[in-house]
């Protein structure tokens, strides 16, 4: 393996001489500049893995030198090299995209330090790069379908705000798209080839969600046995999701609203600042201003995120979609399954009529059982699940049936999802289109839980 490659620019030669031979004695490749126009010079005959940057130069400054780095020699990290009085030009310069900085003169042991972390920042926008294809999603828009005002209204919106950086609150009904609307977003971005990142945020108790975000040093924790780059990282570049975005811990959104005020964040456990470029996109099914107003969820954090508010609208909304939406899952179902069927327009009414609470997802789901139950051509009533059929039993004129409320039909359908499962948990969640810590709460208010 070939060492690690530095360019140390500084116009103290005694100074230059010294360090150059102590980093040389630990196995480091060095290379010696003693102006900023040398040092663009030697960038050019070889890019080194990371220059060590003093910012009092003569002729053109350490600023200047960082800048033409930073737009011709995008995968070089610069450690600045700064005297005393100088922390405020050092501070300018990781705005400028410095890495890090280092107080001169330099304890060899920190300076290290400085250089791994820089090189394991590099060896994970390596791994990124290996995972772009995996992390990028196509442009989704051709599933992304429906004619209607409401939803049309939403796409608008989507084009319009996809080419910005500007931050996106999601907001919409469980199944309603939100995932695949932050996927459309990416992909008609000037960010599209680089990585998108989804976070469950709901998927994971709050200690283990921060080191998900922003990674850990080895021995932060108990069972840290190494160190781990967090999701921020990861994201550089490109997008971050983060779904369901109300089940945040108050401690975590205070670490969340520091990263996009300041674009840097600390690794659990470390002292040093790691500068990101990401967006960020946030999906919830809750009321945030109501949780604003609750003390539930921070008002800073909650404008900051929003800066575009959209709002899928339910499928109730949006009616006249159902039937494209049907056609459209059984034409992709077809080509999956090698077979050729229809929706028949007695079980297309039904489709029509049914409320569904739990919206495109539960489209999708009774669809797909409907093709998989059919054993003809046509899809018919009968071919659909028995909560949506309509009762043989005519509605008596004056009749004052009870209208069940949200609250009676949303445990109606948890409990059906727990009977279609057997009482798998994890299963049910994912039936119902919601994470499990989100069904554990629902189980929990409804008396579900034995």
């Amino acid at each position: 393996m070939n060492p690690t490659s530095l360019l140390l620019v500084d116009d103290d030669e005694a100074f230059r001489v010294a360090l150059g031979g102590e980093l040389e004695r630990l196995h480091f490749a060095v290379t010696l500049a003693g102006s900023g126009e040398e040092a663009l010079a030697k960038l050019v005959e070889r890019e080194p893995d990371v220059v060590l940057l003093d910012l009092r130069l003569p002729g053109l400054s350490g600023l200047d030198v960082l800048k033409a780095i930073r737009e011709r020699h995008a995968a070089t990290d610069v450690i600045v090299l700064t005297g005393h009085g100088s922390i405020d030009t050092a501070i300018e310069s990781i705005r400028m995209g410095a890495f890090d900085y280092v107080s001169k003169p330099c304890p060899l042991d920190e300076l290290e330090v400085r250089i791994q972390r820089a090189l394991e920042r590099q060896a994970l926008r390596k791994r990124a790069t290996l995972l772009e294809r995996g992390l990028t999603p196509l442009d989704v828009g051709s599933s992304f379908i429906g004619e209607s005002d409401e939803f049309r209204l939403a796409l608008g919106l989507i084009d319009r705000v996809a080419p910005t950086d500007s931050a996106v609150l999601i907001t919409g009904e469980t199944g309603s798209g939100k995932e695949m609307a932050a996927k459309l977003i990416h992909a008609r971005s000037l960010r599209r080839q680089r990585p998108f990142v989804v976070v469950e945020c709901a998927a994971l108790q709050e200690s283990l969600l921060q080191s998900e975000l922003f990674g850990h040093e080895r021995g932060a924790f108990t069972g840290a046995d190494r160190m781990k780059p967090g999701l921020f990282e990861v994201a550089h570049g490109g997008t971050i999701f983060l779904d369901e975005i109300g089940e945040v811990s108050v401690a975590t959104q205070v670490k969340l609203l520091r990263v996009l005020d300041t674009a840097t964040f600390r690794h659990v456990g470390a002292t040093s600042e790691i500068h990101v470029n990401v967006r960020v996109l946030a999906a919830t099914n809750r009321d945030l201003e109501t949780m604003v107003r609750q003390g539930l969820f921070r008002e800073d954090l909650y404008y900051r995120l929003s800066t575009i508010r959209l709002r899928l609208p339910s499928l109730r909304e949006r009616r006249g979609d159902i039937d494209c939406l049907a056609d459209h899952f059984i034409a992709r179902l077809n080509d999956r399954l090698g077979c050729v069927k229809r929706l028949g327009p007695e079980a297309r009414k039904v489709l029509r009529q049914h409320d569904w609470p739990g919206n495109v997802r539960e489209l999708l789901h009774v669809i797909e059982a409907a093709v998989v139950v059919c054993d003809g051509n046509e899809i018919l009533p009968q071919h659909l699940p028995l909560s949506l059929r309509p009762s043989r039993a005519a509605p008596i004129p004056g009749d004052a049936t009870p209208v069940p409320t949200l609250e009676a039909m949303e445990r109606s359908h948890i409990e059906l999802a727990l009977r279609t499962t057997s009482g798998h948990r994890g299963q049910a969640a994912k039936l119902l289109g919601i994470s499990e810590r989100n069904l554990y709460r629902k189980l929990h208010d409804y008396d579900l839980e034995g």
